[in-house]
């Protein structure tokens, strides 16, 4: 569901977005922290927001870091 969101701030489409691992922090809500393998030997690390259910919004990326590896560490940021 965050695909277009993430696309749209790199200005670019990605043929593979494949989550390969996840931590999750519980605020007002649920922070997802997600490593995601886009292609090649390239990786992207989402913060993802899921809101409260009784608020109804979607999942929305709050933030991203690009440029990782299949080896650097999934951490809160």
């Amino acid at each position: 569901k965050v695909k277009p969101q993430l696309e749209e701030k790199e200005g670019k489409i990605f043929d593979v977005f494949t989550a390969v691992e996840f931590k999750t922090q519980v605020v007002a809500g649920t922070n997802y922290f997600i490593k995601v393998h886009v292609g090649n030997d390239e990786f992207v690390h989402l913060r993802v927001f899921r809101s409260l259910p009784h608020e109804n919004k979607p999942l929305s990326l709050h933030s991203y870091q690009s440029s990782k590896t299949k080896h650097d560490e999934l951490t809160y940021f």
